[in-house]
């Protein structure tokens, strides 16, 4: 009864599609008007990935943080090594250079060598002044700019670590933004229109090659790399799996079919996020191209029935009913699986992964019914396609394949199943070598010259991702007290000994540097002042930067004097270092701060990514486990069978476990980018588990329950779609190989490695364990035939 009703519903669906076909084209026309006009709701993402839920801990230590000290990630850093800097041409140029940057409205402070100011004793006011260090009037003489040098190197410690490496020679700038655009429109404008042409015209000038660096400027390039790298996937993706697919049917027609599915499938992809108001990430970005791979298997499978029903009767119009109710419910499972492998993103807890888990989901169902729609659609307006077309459907290579395949699951399944249980030894030593790593800037491009310039700042100044350490003394101006300034100057030290971290800074910065200027400069003095000298030094120091823009400190206190941060730095370091690095800190502070009196939180950026990663592994491989057993819980509605679902499952977790044995072997981290391919990859091999497994259910109610029979017919008719969709899914997802973005690289490389050994498991090791879990049925039939012989 339950198959005429599924039946039944199908072949209903097929005649409301062929009777109504100029109103559907109509309907799917108005849609992508609609959905196209959604796109002027499209822009890139103006602020960081942050890959924990927003109420998780971290993340609310981090806003904590941002609301008493404001935006941490303004600082954008130029540097450069160059003797030949302390000339008058050069050192004119970089004054130029940095005035105009001073002189922008997106600019809040500029710290630079060419208008540096040193606090200056005033005994008869009873404080300390901001003076500059350079008389701009003696630039002119080279003499005068060498001693300008050495006073900087060998006077000037506070300056040390922020300004200059007294070791290599090496000098940057800081430049801070206003913290009100650095995540918005406004600072992609300021640093392409402004700072890239001041930069490039410096660079003329002199020929001294300067390295910039900060976050607002990786950023803002990343998203310019991403935004030009979005057509190329899109034209890429389109180019290969077009060209596959003519390859392989040597069909205009049919390839143009597919084309223009393709085509609309990547406008409703960007309608969507349109629609949804989403902006373009790391990860939305690959949506369209995604699309256009998935969806191109969908016009296999159908296009493959079309024409296997032609050639076997030549009849249209039963051609095209046969393809939708025969291949609708195959298809509506696999891309229902697909779609679930991607829908698994979304109980992550992260908004990031949210956006793209719903995006993609909703694009492969609507991609799959406006396949399942428009191909039978366009080709009743054609004629019936010719003997060329149909050609592939016997060639030579498909049938010698399926040959060798049906030969090997008849007579060597141990043999399958000993290589099978190699390759999962194999995979298991791999994953035992799998480690797990991520961090701000190991997702981009290695060849950016952003990439090589913060490769510079990490040799000359330990770095330039952000760590903040934010001290609660529990008290008004508890900050100033001298004996929170000699723990902060503990930790301080503590911070200056690891040698993944920079220089910090703080308000012990300041107080050293006062201490330095109240005697008279020497630099022997650049250390905190003893109890008899704080009551003076420090009424100096109060009035010192006091309502001056100049003021480098005060972004280092709150205004009610409660709150100090010590800022650092740090390289591009693993999960594993970062967790080193931050239990060091922890014990340090856990020592010197007692807890009934301060409170001490680490924060910044770069902790908050490293926390993000750890915390998006975890939940993506619950959610890759959730996606197994959600796609369990399907084959078995459709299959209604648990060995023909534990069948599937076994075939298509096997390349899973190939693909991390790999990563363990080849030294590919485990990381957000990494992590995604299983979800994805595990979803999209299972469709052809699904196809064989509906025709073999389909072929054993033929046969009246044949068990041999059944998965041999099977296994040729679902052979040549499986093959095709398979090549066309692995040169398709190898097309993000070509990408500069190493994440999405390592993607598309892990994603088609993946199902490149699921094609061969679900051509060999499925067939072979349905004929092995259904060993007694198959023993009865060989014994029935061999009585009729006899």
């Amino acid at each position: 009864m339950k198959k005429k009703i599924t039946v039944g519903f199908w072949e209903l669906i097929a005649r409301i599609v062929l009777k109504n076909r100029i109103a559907i084209l109509c309907v799917i026309l108005a849609l992508t008007v609609f959905l196209a006009l959604q796109w002027k709701n499209l822009g890139m993402t103006y602020t960081e990935a942050n890959l924990l839920p927003k109420k998780h801990i971290v993340n609310q230590q981090y806003e904590d943080f941002l609301n008493k000290f404001g935006e941490e990630g303004n600082l954008i850093v130029i540097g450069f090594k160059d003797n030949t800097f302390f000339t008058p041409k050069a050192f004119a140029a970089w004054n130029e250079l940095m005035t105009g940057l001073k002189n922008s409205k997106e600019v809040e402070l500029v710290v630079s060598l060419n208008d540096l100011k040193k606090l200056q004793k005033n005994e008869a006011a009873g404080k300390f002044e901001l003076v500059p260090l350079i008389d701009q009037t003696q630039t002119v003489n080279p003499a005068y700019l060498q001693k300008i040098k050495n006073e900087l190197f060998n006077n000037l410690p506070f300056y040390e670590g922020l300004l200059f490496n007294k070791q290599s020679g090496s000098i940057r700038s800081a430049v801070y933004l206003n913290k009100k655009i650095v995540n918005t429109a406004g600072r992609k404008t300021f640093i392409i229109d402004n700072l890239v042409p001041k930069i490039e015209k410096f660079e003329k000038t002199t020929g001294i090659d300067l390295r910039v660096s900060g976050m607002p400027y990786i950023r803002t390039i990343n998203a310019e790399n991403m935004k030009g790298e979005i057509g190329l996937f899109i034209g890429a993706a389109l180019f290969i799996t077009s060209l596959i697919f003519f390859l392989f049917f040597r069909s205009f027609r049919a390839t143009f079919i597919s084309i223009c599915i393709l085509l609309f499938g990547v406008m409703w992809s960007f309608g969507t996020l349109g629609l949804f108001h989403y902006k373009i990430t790391i990860l939305t970005a690959i949506i369209p191209p995604l699309i256009i791979v998935i969806g191109i298997t969908n016009c296999i499978f159908l296009i493959n029935k079309y024409q296997q029903e032609i050639k076997l009767h030549n009849n249209q119009a039963k051609a095209l009913q046969r393809v939708i109710s025969k291949i609708g419910v195959a298809t509506l499972m696999t891309n229902l699986t697909t779609a679930a492998g991607f829908a698994t993103f979304m109980i992550t807890g992260n908004d990031l992964l949210f956006e793209f888990g719903l995006v993609t989901s909703i694009n492969v169902i609507s991609v799959y019914l406006l396949t399942l729609v428009v191909v039978p659609i366009f080709y009743s307006f054609m004629p019936l396609p010719k003997e060329k077309h149909l050609y592939h459907l016997s060639k030579t290579y498909i049938s010698t394949l399926l040959d060798w395949v049906e030969n090997i699951v008849k007579y060597k399944r141990k043999t399958i199943y000993i290589i099978y249980a190699l390759l999962l030894l194999f995979s298991v030593i791999g994953v035992s070598q799998m480690k797990v790593s991520g961090s701000l800037i190991g997702e981009m491009p290695k060849s950016a010259s952003f990439f090589k310039d913060i490769l510079f700042f990490e040799k000359e100044f330990n770095g330039v991702m952000p760590l903040e350490i934010m001290i609660n003394t529990k008290r008004k101006k508890g900050v100033m007290k001298l004996s929170t300034m000699k723990k902060m100057d503990e930790l301080q030290e503590t911070i200056a000994s690891i040698p993944e971290l920079s220089k910090p800074i703080s308000i012990v910065n300041l107080v050293k540097y006062s201490k330095q200027a109240y005697y008279n400069g020497k630099p022997e003095y650049y250390e905190l002042p003893t109890s008899q000298e704080q009551a003076f030094i420090l009424s100096y120091a109060k009035n010192a930067t006091k309502n001056t823009k100049e003021n480098l400190m005060k972004s280092y206190v709150d205004s009610t004097g409660q709150y100090a941060r010590i800022t650092t730095f740090m390289k591009d370091i693993g999960t594993v270092e970062m967790a080193r690095v931050e239990h060091q800190l922890q014990q340090k502070i856990d020592k010197v701060f007692p807890k009934d009196r301060y409170e001490v939180t680490l924060t910044g950026k770069a902790l908050v990514f490293q926390k993000g990663t750890s915390y998006l592994i975890d939940n993506l491989i619950e959610s890759l486990i959730f996606a197994i057993f959600l796609i369990a819980l399907l084959m078995a509605y459709l299959f209604r069978s648990g060995k023909m679902v534990m069948a599937s499952v076994i075939t298509n977790v096997l390349p899973l476990c190939i693909t991390s044995g790999l990563m363990g072997y080849f030294g590919i981290p485990l990381k957000p980018s990494t992590i995604l391919v299983f979800s994805i990859a595990f979803g999209i091999s299972v469709d052809n588990a699904i196809q064989f497994m509906a025709k073999y259910r389909h072929d054993l109610l033929q046969n009246n329950g044949k068990v041999k029979k059944s998965v041999f017919s099977a296994l040729r008719e679902t052979g040549i779609s499986t093959f095709y969709t398979s090549v066309v899914l692995i040169l398709g997802f190898a097309t993000f190989t070509l990408s500069s973005f190493s994440g999405t690289i390592a993607l598309g490389g892990l994603i088609s490695c993946t199902l490149l050994f699921a094609m061969f498991a679900n051509l060999l090791v499925l067939p072979a364990l349905v004929l092995t879990f259904e060993k007694k049925k198959a023993k009865k039939e060989d014994l029935i035939e061999a009585k009729i012989v006899n």
